[in-house]
């Protein structure tokens, strides 16, 4: 977004322009683009703009920024660090374009600088926030932004038609999958059964891998803390053990003994404990593979490249594969 269009965002939730310092865009973002405003008082916003219509993009991307500034709005309910919506438009038309204007939480992405105890701390911490969230509940299943569809009454059908959907963007592309599309698509089906235990649509972020969460140390403190959970644009109401997939990226969440009982400690409901049933694993499996689909299949209309592409055929697809065999035992 020019300057000037930033300036006019600015101008529509009540800050001048003049006191816009700088625009800079910030990596990371594969889908919608996202700068961060500094004012001149020192103060920064975040603004994340989405393509133009015609930029080619998975199904359920439709209207991602209205599934962000849900999450946000939900979030804030429940006293989790993240961004706080400041400003929003889904109107193309409007002079300011479609736009999610929020305030910049502090903190730097999780990396590998933390002692283990300290990581061992932050994952707990993390653990009680992620039940937090799981403890928000929503007016139906599905994707609120509406790209699929109105939400659901009952999670098997929103879960399917999530499925469907990527199954289509998978063909439609040609992205490459370590197995038939067809089988992949059997398989899943015969585990559809399980989805029925799913009776409240919660709140589920899909995205909290290390890279969506900020770490700040405090200054005088010393001890590291969560400073936001970000990038909610994936979100969506349903089964709150879907989010153990990204937090445990390619591996498994039961072996996080720390997450697992930060979660636990406060968990206020029965149906929200993080409890391994056969059913909880099989759902499990199938979030894993639907994640692992989406992968798969973003880097083609996305053009990540082949070194992105190696890394997904020698990396993801295996973990595509074990979630599919898992489903038929």
């Amino acid at each position: 977004m020019s300057g000037e269009q930033a300036g006019l965002v600015l101008e529509a939730v009540g800050v001048s322009a003049s006191r816009l310092e700088r625009c800079r865009v910030l990596s990371g973002g594969t889908y919608n683009t996202v700068e961060e405003l500094l004012l001149t008082d020192g103060s920064r916003y975040v603004l994340k703009t989405p393509p133009p219509p015609d930029v080619p993009g998975l199904s359920h991307e439709r209207g991602l920024l209205v599934s962000e500034a849900e999450f946000y709005r939900a979030a804030a309910t429940v006293g989790v660090p993240a961004p706080r919506v400041v400003g929003v438009s889904f109107d193309m038309s409007a002079p300011t374009g479609r736009h999610l204007l929020m305030t910049a939480c502090p903190g730097d992405l999780w990396d590998d600088r933390f002692t283990a105890d300290e990581q061992a701390s932050l994952r707990a911490e993390l653990g009680k926030l992620v039940a937090r969230l799981h403890a928000v509940t929503g007016p139906g299943f599905g994707y609120p932004s509406g790209a699929l569809g109105p939400l659901s009454a009952d999670w098997r059908t929103a879960f399917t038609a999530m499925y469907a959907a990527v199954l289509d963007d998978a063909r439609r592309y040609g992205a490459w999958l370590p197995r038939p599309l067809d089988e992949v698509a059997r398989t899943a089906a015969s585990a559809y059964g399980a989805l029925d235990d799913v009776t409240v649509p919660r709140l589920v972020h899909f995205d909290l891998w290390r890279g969506n969460i900020l770490v700040e140390r405090p200054a005088g403190s010393g001890e590291p803390r969560i400073g936001g959970l970000i990038d909610g644009e994936r979100m969506f109401w349903g089964d709150p053990l879907a989010d153990f997939v990204s937090l445990a990226l390619l591996d498994d969440i039961e072996k996080d003994r720390d997450f697992l009982a930060g979660y636990r400690t406060v968990r206020q409901e029965e149906d929200v404990q993080a409890e391994f049933t056969d059913s909880a694993r099989r759902r499990l499996a199938l979030y894993r593979s639907y994640l692992y689909l989406i992968m798969l299949t973003e880097t083609v209309p996305r053009g990540m490249g082949d070194e992105h592409g190696t890394w997904l055929r020698d990396t993801v697809a295996p973990e595509l594969g074990t979630a599919v065999d898992e489903l038929t035992r």
